[in-house]
């Protein structure tokens, strides 16, 4: 299967029981318009260093769809923050007052299950850290003189370490630092025209070879996703 559509499907699956229909449509829609390039990253990120572990685990596409889930809801956060939408409704416009508080709700259960998928692994701290970050320089951006680009182009570049984070511990190896530098560029980079790239787009086979590169297999980590059906 496509790397895309599984870290998609695992995404949507995440979502799939929140009430009510129209929100979870909302949800749906988003995430199948949405280039799924944060969490393909986790995945080749699990498959860069050499550890015998089962990259096609279920445990690791739900990971690579936690780091998507954080993104969207961040994503959808800062959409929402800049064009502030309830200020262009008209009065007596009850759809679009809806459409809104919809898109608010969203962004929320983006967030929170992301979360729950990354609680109890080793980039659960690093997700949190993420949040934080992105609430300080949205915050930042607000001063007279910011360099608003820069500021916002931080989430990307924070959401694609966490996808190393999360693609690596899976398998039981530790991110360097300089892996972990490579990944903030690359997001950094991966912005065009203010949109995100798709992976197609934003990751080659020289990509692969760079995380390989750059990834070795660490004792620091015992979280690793289940290499068959039979470990534990």
């Amino acid at each position: 299967m496509d790397d895309a559509v599984r870290v998609r499907d695992a995404a949507q699956e995440a979502v799939e029981d929140v009430e009510p229909d129209r929100l979870r449509e909302v949800l749906f829609e988003r995430l199948s318009d949405a280039p799924m390039t944060p969490a393909v990253l986790a995945l080749l990120s699990a498959r860069a260093p050499e550890t015998g572990v089962d990259t096609d685990a279920d445990g690791l596409a739900e990971r690579a769809a936690g780091v998507q889930l954080i993104y969207e809801g961040l994503r959808l956060t800062r959409t929402l923050a800049h064009e502030e939408p309830w200020t262009r409704i008209a009065d007596g416009d009850a759809t679009g007052d809806i459409a809104a508080d919809l898109d608010v709700l969203a962004a929320d259960v983006f967030v929170s299950r992301g979360f729950y998928l990354l609680a109890r692994t080793d980039a659960a701290g690093r997700a949190v850290d993420v949040v934080r970050a992105f609430g300080r320089d949205q915050t930042l951006r607000r001063g007279e003189g910011a360099d608003v680009d820069s500021l916002d182009r931080n989430l990307e570049s924070d959401v694609f370490a966490l996808a190393v984070v999360a693609g690596t511990t899976a398998v039981g190896a530790t991110p360097s630092p300089a892996l972990l530098e490579y990944a903030a560029e690359l997001g950094r980079d991966c912005d065009a025209d203010g949109e995100l790239q798709p992976a197609d787009a934003a990751f080659s086979e020289a990509t692969a070879e760079r995380l390989a590169s750059l990834s070795a297999v660490g004792s620091g980590s015992d979280d690793r996703v289940p290499s068959s059906a039979t470990d534990s």
